[in-house]
This record gives C-alpha cells, structure tokens and sequence, in this order.
C-alpha cells in the first residue's frame, strides 16, 4: 500500500511530518478544538452570541497577563479570568441600566487592559506575547492536549444530557421558560463552556482569531441545513478539515498556523456559498 503513495511527494512529505511528535499533537489538537469549537460554535450562532464570545476572547488577555505577573499557567489564569468574564457579562446584560453591548465592551476593554499591564509589569523577561495573540498549532504540548480533552469530553457530555433544553433555550428562551427550565442555571453554564473553549483554542489560533473557528464552520454548515444537531457534525467536519488545510498551507507557505486555519476555512465558506449561489 505505501508502495503506491511512494510515487506521491506529497504523500512522502505527510507521512515525514507524521514521525514528528509536535505534528502528531497538532492533529490531535486540531480535532479536539473542532468538536469542542462545533458543539459550543452552534450555541453560539443560533443563539446569537457572536459578539459575546468575541468580548469573553478578549477579555481572557487579562488573565494571561496575570498568570505571566504571578508565575501562574498562562492558560488556568486565563480560563478562571474568562470564566469571570462570562458570568460578568451575562450578570450585567440581564440588567435594565445596563445595555448588553455595553457590559460586553466593559469587559472586552478591561480584560485587554489588563493584560497589557501585567505582561509588561512580569518579572520575568517580556514575554512573547504574539504565541496568544495569533497562536500556533505546532506548538501546543501535552499539557495543552489533556486540558483540550477534559474540556471536550465535558462539552460533550453536557451537551449529550441536555441537548433538548439547549435547544429550546437557543431557540426561544420564552418557550424554555414555559416548560420550567432552569433557563438561568443553563445559561450561566454555557457561558463557562463558551469561556473554557476559548480559552482551549488559544495556543492553536490565538485571541485575535479564535472567534471565528466558532463562526465560520457554523455559518458554512448552515448553507446545507438548519437542524441544530446536523450543524453540530457539519461544523465538526469543516472546523477540522479548516485544520487540516491550514496547517498545510502554514507548513508550505512558512506562515502562521492560526491566520492559515481562518483563510482555509473562510475560503471554504466562500466556494460553498457560490457553489450554492450559482445552482440556485
């Protein structure tokens, strides 16, 4: 079987790369982000939360320049940091002083502030901060993986448990509040699971652009269905398959990993669209 990929270069070059411990990791933590990036990307979309979870990646700066002040993993000060956030902005939107765009651009802006201090405040020499902002695939380490499983395998489970009051909150919290659900409990909760995955994502696409790996794949899922489980597997699909074109243009073209991802998936987008424009 390998004889016949033996006159393929590029086969050769994949099967090289796969020899590769950092290349392995980056398979895995392309598909890890995928799963956990299309079940909560769904959330997100259908219920329309986009510039909220833009706000919640933000503002989780704060906590990494916490954790480069005080010695702490960049990424546990980041996920306690954005979890905060989260509760922050769902507390402040629920109010009626405060508009939600507002909460959200209180804490997007504090969140920023903060970490800019603090990494420039750090003891340490000044960090390299670019690996958060912009992230990079092939640099994410075990540790990185074991915290993208434990949060996956949780989105995973509580989405399998409770995917029809998700769905009824998503799509019409007056009817969840009908039918007794805890529509409150359940937001809050998502709100953590919106938190956690964004912060898992970072390493591998970075703040600037993580939001958009909870986005794109949804949005090109939902060209070919609108049924909330379907989109969840579609985006699952197109969010790896984004991961997988990405790293190979970032591998070829000597570009980072994460601005590559993004491109692959927004021109997958992009060729869907038309493909769906021109037969209609």
């Amino acid at each position: 079987m390998y004889s016949l990929f033996a006159y393929c270069p590029h086969f050769n070059v994949l099967f090289s790369l796969l020899e590769y411990t950092f290349f392995r990791h980056a398979l895995l933590g392309g598909l890890l982000t995928s799963v956990a990036c299309g079940i909560i990307g769904t959330y997100i979309v259908t219920r329309r939360l986009v510039f909220i979870g833009g706000g919640i990646t933000h503002s989780s700066f704060g906590g990494i320049g916490l954790g480069l002040y005080t010695g702490v993993s960049p990424i546990l000060s980041a996920a306690v940091f954005s979890v905060l956030s989260a509760f922050g902005i769902e507390w402040l939107s629920k109010r009626k002083d405060m508009r939600e765009d507002s909460a959200i651009a209180v804490f997007w802006t504090f969140g920023m502030a903060v970490g800019i201090i603090f990494s420039f405040l750090s003891p340490k020499f000044a960090p390299d901060l670019s690996a958060y902002l912009f992230g990079n695939i092939l640099t994410i380490t075990q540790e990185d993986l074991l915290i993208q499983g434990g949060i996956c395998v949780c989105v995973i489970i509580f989405f399998t448990l409770f995917i029809n009051p998700i769905i009824y909150i998503a799509f019409d919290r007056e009817f969840a509040y009908s039918q007794g659900l805890p529509v409150a409990l359940f937001e809050y909760l998502l709100m953590a699971f919106i938190a956690l995955t964004i912060v898992s994502c970072l390493r591998i696409i970075g703040i600037v652009l993580v939001i958009s790996l909870l986005t794109v794949p949804q949005m090109t899922a939902n060209l070919f269905t609108h049924s909330f489980k379907r989109i969840i597997w579609c985006s699952i699909g197109i969010g790896y398959l984004s991961c997988l074109g990405g790293l190979f243009i970032s591998y070829y073209k000597n570009i980072p990993s994460g601005a590559s991802i993004i491109f692959f998936s927004i021109v997958m987008y992009a060729v869907c669209r038309l493909i769906i424009s021109i037969r209609t």
